[in-house]
């Protein structure tokens, strides 16, 4: 299990480096083809709606941060994660919002051996 873990994590790091980066491209390659993200709470997307939202949030330059905690549960080829997570974006008018939050993550592991995001919650705690 730590092997599995220790796999998870730096899966993880990728992904906040090409978040950072703001490499779109890079990014999407981390997600299944259908897979649902909720960059705002209460509203999920997937498809080309969480394409395009994902694209326009890169486009604002964020700084992420991230960390799985422990609790990482895996059955075959699903994994679950909870992921401390920070956020920094800067606004036109230049002023820096900082979001953090405690993220759940579901993925899944393609016939490639990679690990894609099928639901990405980085506001996994809210209520």
């Amino acid at each position: 299990m730590s092997e599995l873990l220790a796999e998870l994590e730096n899966h993880t790091a990728h992904y906040v480096e090409a978040v950072s980066a703001c490499d779109f491209e890079t990014v999407e390659k981390y997600y299944t083809a259908d897979a649902v993200a909720v960059w705002e709470p209460g509203n999920p997307l997937s498809g080309d709606e969480r394409r395009k939202y994902q694209r326009e949030f890169l486009q604002a330059r964020p700084r992420m941060a991230a960390k799985p905690r422990r609790q990482v549960f895996v059955t075959g080829e699903t994994a679950l994660m909870i992921v401390d997570r920070t956020i920094d974006i800067t606004g036109a008018d230049g002023t820096t919002e900082h979001l953090a939050g405690v993220g759940v993550d579901v993925l899944t592991r393609g016939e490639d051996g990679v690990w894609r995001y099928a639901i990405d919650d980085p506001f996994g705690q809210a209520d």
